[in-house]
């Protein structure tokens, strides 16, 4: 079980539903984000992802518990989201050094987890990128770096949401078959590494322990299977059983009905995700339309489709995750 204090249990109380299921939206996307709307409007500009922020935010948070924004683009997002919805902030700098290896994490220079707060976040994301079979030096520097970043958010009691992106240093492909085969070991090795206590990870946010495209049953016709779905299942159990946290999947762009589809699969395996951080999943879509028809075609796609992807991922997590009620104590 994990021990929080009356702050950080509010403040998640704050980011879930009245059972403890935490469905929110991730926009926090920054270069790449900055980068296809431009490329669209033609205009060099910050005022597109800002405007494409406040978009998402304005039309999509009545249907979420909370939004993931970043404090670089999208804190007038945050301003207009609804008043239900918590907040998240993402403490992180946008990717990684690729001119060096590792993939070391790299704070904001400008925040703190003190002026996180004050700005009105419920609690402060971090991503790392993260190999456990990496060199051991590079390794340890990014398990200082976590109990710096954990140890900030105890001392300003906010809970610390710590997403984790598995990659392999010896291959850059983490779509093909080599990867899909060590993934499981590397995301739950990964989990069960940032549980122990001295990172003060309230919820980790992680990806499914496998790729689901090679799945028996999930994977095209031209696909080589690389698990049966009893061996997926078992890693999905295995994942739960690596950590004692509330824990919660990210979509990892995949198609909003796969990523319903791997929950579903996810619960009857006997998996406890406590919920989602669902981005492009939920509105990828509708870069292309507000980059190259404007804003009123955009937020007439994410009042259409953009709801009922969120509605429809709703229904599947109400059906499938567990409530972090069962994980934490006071």
């Amino acid at each position: 079980m994990l021990t929080l204090s009356e702050n950080k249990y509010n403040a998640l109380k704050r980011l879930s539903d009245e059972k403890g299921v935490i469905g929110a939206l991730a926009i926090d996307q920054r270069g790449s984000l900055k980068k296809m709307i431009s490329e669209g409007s033609g205009k060099e500009d910050d005022q597109g992802i800002i405007r494409f922020k406040e978009l998402i935010s304005e039309e999509l948070t009545p249907y979420a518990t909370s939004i993931l924004l970043d404090p670089e683009y999208g804190l007038p997002a945050s301003k207009v989201r609804d008043q239900d919805a918590g907040l998240l902030l993402a403490y992180e700098k946008t990717g990684y050094d690729a001119t060096q290896p590792g993939r070391l994490p790299d704070l904001l220079e400008e925040w703190s987890v003190r002026r996180i707060k004050e700005a009105g976040a419920d609690a402060v994301k971090f991503l790392l990128y993260y190999d456990v079979d990496e060199d051991e030096a590079i390794n340890e520097l990014k398990h200082v770096y976590m109990e710096r970043v954990g140890a900030e958010c105890l001392a300003e009691d906010i809970p610390f949401f710590l997403e984790i992106v598995s990659y392999d240093a010896t291959n850059s492909d983490a779509k093909g078959k080599a990867f899909a085969k060590v993934k499981p070991h590397k995301v739950n090795k990964a989990m069960e590494e940032f549980s122990k206590p001295q990172y003060n990870v309230d919820v980790l946010k992680v990806e499914v322990p496998v790729n689901m495209n090679y799945v028996e049953g999930y994977a095209s016709d031209e696909t080589e299977v690389v698990y049966t779905k009893q061996e997926a299942a078992n890693y999905f159990k295995e994942q739960s059983q690596a950590t004692h946290l509330p824990f919660i999947f990210l979509s990892a762009g995949v198609s909003a009905q796969l990523f319903q589809d791997t929950l579903t699969f996810a619960a009857e395996a006997g998996s406890t995700f406590n919920g989602v951080l669902c981005g492009r999943a939920t509105w990828k879509n509708s870069v292309t339309p507000f980059a190259t028809e404007g804003e009123e075609t955009a937020r007439q796609w994410l009042k259409d489709t953009g709801r009922s992807n969120i509605e429809e991922l709703n229904v599947v997590i109400n059906q499938t995750a567990k409530s972090w009620y069962d994980k934490v104590t006071r």
